[in-house]
């Protein structure tokens, strides 16, 4: 989703959104969100690999 919006954004609306952004939560907490929005996608990343595994063990057991 992140990506396509980039696609579709030129470089100098990307600046501007990044200045916005900058004057809005200051530099100081912008590594704070970051490191957040990290572990939330490393968490998100991880929940879908268990949830795969689930699957894969009921479709053994079933073919069993």
């Amino acid at each position: 989703m992140l990506s396509t919006i980039f696609m579709f954004a030129s470089p100098q609306q990307i600046i501007i959104i990044a200045v916005i952004i900058l004057l809005l939560f200051g530099g100081r907490k912008i590594p704070e969100l970051m490191r957040g929005l990290g572990t939330g996608i490393k968490e998100f990343k991880e929940a879908t690999k268990d949830d795969k595994k689930k699957e894969e063990e009921k479709r053994e057991d079933i073919t069993k």
